[in-house]
């Protein structure tokens, strides 16, 4: 039984499923139950997957602490893959604390990688980057090394430090070459795919086109003046003014940037930030009031001047004003950005990582699977929501995480 359960466990370690399963398929007790339960989760057969190996870890016996421990890795690895963000995390730090105390270094970092990994999807960077430093490098096998490296990758590029990201990833393209499993090196490479994407669009006098993540990193030390629309700031360098809670004088501020140097007649300026269909003279003097008030916030930045026709942007200290905005732009693109990464997501983890209400959620799938950009499959807690990948969209595991939440 022991060769047998020994060679099972190779096989899953070099990425046959079948071959594992073909020596442990019939057997009921714990070790295979283990044994059987990863190798489902490798096939894609989660529901299957978690089932053996919550019957795996009631088998185990009292003295079997590791074991057991093994098993709620494994079965939090699969809450990862099926994006179930509230799966316990204290039940994996205690089975993570388990494995250390054993001796069993290994699973213990393995554990610690799909902690820092939950984290990065909600968007948690400094505990992912924490978590991650109490792991540590070595000693590590190679399939460990390909996780760590694109966890370190998904920091990088959320705090948009895309040469210390090239670097993680090139570190675990050959971290995936040593381990010789096909899934890991896949993933290594869709993730580097991402790098060369277009992660946004520059928008100044009357033109566009894409900017790659790069390209958005070298925008903050430029000396343009730049409304960014995935923060929702007006900023110039080390300069930044918030109006993440002032959507109407955000539009404002954006119309007046897209149109410079020329000015935005008043019509155009009430249509696009009241989205009124009707001007009136209600809407004119609301008009003056918010201007007035987009002056005082933008006062260390840009002037704001009335012209016959409307109104126009003066940037101070600079001659370059343009507009950061998402790559394509819809109603729901956050949501689809993150759906962007092939997975299923639940309604509950997508209200997780954008730091939104379920409700309002929920009714953005319904919305956006009316129109057939989503889909569902699956009844209640089981729901989950696909889409195929969007042009234009950064997946959500290296996309920066304050552009999820804008």
């Amino acid at each position: 039984m022991e060769s047998l359960i020994t060679a099972a466990a190779r096989a899953l370690e070099a990425g046959d499923p079948l071959g594992a399963l073909n020596r442990v398929a019939l057997r009921n007790d714990a070790p295979s139950l283990a044994l059987r339960g990863i190798a489902m989760a490798q096939l894609g057969d989660l529901a299957k997957a978690k089932t053996l190996l919550r019957s795996a870890a009631r088998a185990f016996g009292p003295r079997e602490a590791v074991a057991r421990a093994r098993c709620v890795v494994a079965e939090a690895e699969i809450a990862l893959v099926s994006r179930d963000l509230s799966w316990p995390a204290p039940s994996l730090a205690s089975a993570r604390a388990t494995l250390a105390s054993h001796g069993d270094l290994a699973n213990a970092a393995h554990a610690g990688h799909i902690e820092a990994r939950r984290l990065l999807l909600l968007g948690r960077v400094d505990e992912a980057e924490r978590t991650l430093a109490e792991i540590g490098i070595s000693p590590l096998p190679p399939a460990s090394l390909v996780v760590r490296e694109l966890v370190v990758a998904g920091i990088a590029i959320r705090r948009l430090k895309t040469r210390d990201a090239r670097t993680a990833l090139d570190r675990a393209g050959k971290a995936a070459q040593l381990a010789k499993i096909p899934a890991l090196a896949a993933e290594v490479d869709a993730a580097s795919l991402i790098l060369n994407t277009p992660a946004a669009r520059l928008i100044a006098r009357g033109s566009e086109h894409p900017l790659l993540l790069g390209e958005v990193e070298r925008l903050a030390t430029s000396t343009a003046l730049v409304v960014d629309t995935f923060h929702h700031v007006v900023r110039r360098q080390g300069t930044a003014v918030s109006l993440g809670t002032r959507p109407v004088l955000f539009a404002l501020a954006r119309l007046l940037a897209q149109a410079w140097p020329a000015d935005v007649s008043r019509e155009a300026l009430i249509s696009g930030a009241f989205r009124a269909r009707h001007v009136d003279e209600s809407h004119r003097a609301r008009l003056r009031v918010e201007i007035g008030r987009l002056r005082t916030q933008l006062k260390p930045l840009a002037e704001i001047s009335a012209t016959r026709q409307g109104f126009e942007l003066a940037p101070r200290k600079t001659r370059d004003v343009i507009v950061l905005a998402r790559p394509v732009e819809e109603k729901h693109a956050a949501v689809l950005a993150i759906l962007a990464d092939g997975e299923p997501w639940s309604s509950s983890a997508l209200a997780l990582a954008l730091a939104m209400s379920a409700r309002t959620v929920q009714r953005a799938l319904e919305e956006l699977a009316r129109s057939n950009k989503v889909q569902s499959f699956g009844h209640g807690r089981a729901r989950r929501w696909v889409t195929p990948p969007v042009p234009g969209f950064p997946t959500g595991l290296l996309l920066p995480g304050p552009l999820l939440k804008a």
